[in-house]
């Protein structure tokens, strides 16, 4: 493995994700960059981007990094054709912690398995030009932080693997290096099942006052103020606190919203649960 010209085969190289990744990658000088896609739609990506797609087998047997940019439903599936393919020392890695944490895949010691993920522009960043302020994603104007983990492998490619990582989602501002069960902790159970759950029933609440007659930019304005609002005062961004009224009835709506036992979500026995809803595409019982 040569640290001054990485191969990197990208799996699913047209893909939604792999599509910011090859945008990312592709003209920098310090990597040779393989493209793997196979749809339709995926190579008509990679067209738009003045880039061609390499043959699967070819592409990742040469790599020194493999990158899974692909589907958390399909990517075992694809993981188990691609990874006894690779070279002995080879990185293989995932945008995401769903598959590994799930047990996708496939079990071979002489590789490295290392996962990253984006944390996402914060809200209490401040930006200056409306393309940061309208980059909700990150990784193209705004800077956000990033998590990785070395899942498995010398302790050496993790500094390669992180690289990689802050390469794809640059401008990055801090790296985080942590586990791969609590990257899991992070994401789904804490800001996919709690947070966008919660995030999910503010926009029907909002839907709800309209419904029930409230002028629609009324509505949206009071919301998305008491948003900012309630945030910072929740995370502690500001140096007062909610008013004696609002705390009260916050209180009686989470006790009428939320079961007691919601905390149950972090528990290790549902985060595999959560996870492998994830990666089979069926919903966990309630």
């Amino acid at each position: 493995m040569n640290p001054k010209m990485l191969t990197i085969a990208l799996v699913g190289a047209g893909g939604k994700m792999g599509c910011r990744v090859t945008d990312h990658l592709k003209d920098r000088s310090d990597y040779a960059l393989r493209y793997v896609e196979s749809g339709e739609r995926g190579l008509a990506n990679l067209r738009e981007r003045g880039v061609s797609p390499s043959p699967r087998d070819e592409a990742v047997a040469a790599a020194d990094v493999v990158i899974l940019a692909l589907p958390d439903r399909i990517l075992g599936a694809v993981a188990r054709e691609v990874v006894p393919l690779v070279r002995p020392g080879t990185i293989v890695m995932t945008l995401d912690p769903a598959a590994a944490q799930a047990g996708e895949l496939p079990v071979r010691g002489d590789i490295t398995y290392f996962a990253s993920h984006p944390c996402h522009p914060s809200i209490f960043e401040h930006f200056n030009t409306a393309h940061e302020i309208n980059d909700f994603f990150g990784g193209t104007h705004a800077r956000q932080a990033i998590v990785c983990s070395l899942i498995q492998g010398p302790e050496a490619h993790y500094a390669i693997g992180e690289q990689v990582a802050k390469d794809i989602y640059a401008p990055v501002t801090r790296s985080h290096r942590i586990t791969i069960e609590q990257m899991a902790i992070l994401e789904p159970a804490m800001a996919e099942t709690v947070a966008i759950g919660l995030m999910i029933t503010m926009r029907e609440a909002l839907e709800e006052a309209v419904a029930r007659g409230v002028p629609r930019a009324a509505a949206e304005d009071f919301m998305y103020g008491h948003i900012k609002v309630g945030l910072g005062i929740a995370f502690g961004r500001v140096n007062f606190p909610f008013s004696d009224g609002a705390t009260l009835i916050a209180n009686y709506g989470r006790a009428t919203m939320l079961q007691p036992d919601w905390r149950k979500l972090f528990s290790p026995p549902s985060v595999q649960e959560q996870v492998h809803a994830i990666v089979t595409g069926k919903t966990p019982a309630a």
